[in-house]
């Protein structure tokens, strides 16, 4: 779940997003390794994807709303769990 307090910073022209992930299990059953995590905000069509540290947290680019972000990314990762 992205937490609605998400960070915004503009860098070149696009806002840059820390996505704050909740239940994001990145170790033991039911897991999403970070490579699966940055795929999924990369096939979302985001730019410049990085995890932090095993986190389960997001930073990256987009012309999207923070709202459109974090209701996109909510679903995408619902879909694999």
């Amino acid at each position: 779940m992205l937490c609605p307090e998400a960070c915004v910073v503009l860098c070149c022209g696009m806002p840059r997003y820390v996505a704050l992930l909740r239940a994001v299990n990145v170790g033991g059953t039911s897991k999403l390794p970070m490579a699966d995590l940055r795929a999924i905000a990369t096939a979302l069509g985001y730019d410049d994807v990085a995890t932090y540290i095993q986190s389960g947290n997001l930073v990256l680019t987009s012309r999207d709303s923070a709202a459109s972000v974090a209701r996109d990314l909510a679903a995408a990762i619902a879909a694999v769990e």
